[in-house]
């Protein structure tokens, strides 16, 4: 989050209200960025906490997944997405691909099944060089899998540490199966767009991750 306000010259106001008008555009940034931290880290993200009540577990999965943390993507101040993370007990964030865990994403803005696997890909290769041929398919395996989303629409990821990525349109029993990925490192590169420490969205992983 940064904030910069311009201000004119000595030609314009007083000093003083200048300095006033300053002190106001400070405030001012400091107000969104404190709304910003509200918006990234949910109050009760706290790795020592237990999940507050209404935080049921995901048990239709496979394995058993508690609610670990939550937070929201914006770009210029639209909300992207939400984001919601499930981990198995015993999840450690340090070596988050070694264990099971389910990720969902409700999406605020419409996006086309490309654009998720484009984005998505270029957010894979911050932690890896990964190789050309790895490049078209994997995008042409999301592309495959990943439909086009419109505001309020919910994909759930499930990363198994030994088998891969499988994919829904929402996180309630029933919900349709997109489809799979089974490539260990396909997932594990996958989920780090959030988790990794690579990540663009370091204050959204923080959230996740319930570090704060």
């Amino acid at each position: 989050m940064w904030c910069s306000t311009p201000w004119p010259k000595p030609e314009g106001p007083s000093r003083n209200r200048r300095q006033m008008l300053r002190a106001a555009g400070m405030g001012a940034c400091a107000a969104v960025a404190a709304k910003a931290a509200a918006w990234a880290v949910p109050a009760w993200a706290n790795p020592a906490a237990p999940a507050p009540a209404g935080k049921q577990p995901l048990t239709h999965l496979g394995p058993t997944l508690w609610p670990r943390g939550e937070g929201g993507l914006r770009f210029l101040g639209l909300p992207i997405y939400t984001a919601r993370l499930w981990v198995a007990e015993g999840f450690e964030p340090t070596d988050y691909a070694q264990h099971p865990l389910a990720l969902e994403l409700t999406y605020s803005r419409a996006f086309s099944a490309r654009q998720i696997a484009e984005r998505s890909f270029q957010e894979m290769e911050r932690q890896t060089t990964v190789k050309q041929a790895d490049k078209a398919n994997f995008i042409e395996k999301m592309i495959a899998i990943f439909p086009d989303v419109k505001p309020g629409h919910r994909l759930l990821g499930l990363h198994s540490p030994t088998q891969g990525a499988r994919f829904w349109s929402g996180s309630q029993p029933g919900a349709a199966a997109l489809g799979a990925v089974d490539d260990p490192t396909f997932s594990k590169l996958f989920f780090g767009i959030w988790l990794s420490s690579a990540t663009s969205e370091p204050n959204l992983r923080q959230a996740l991750l319930a570090a704060g």
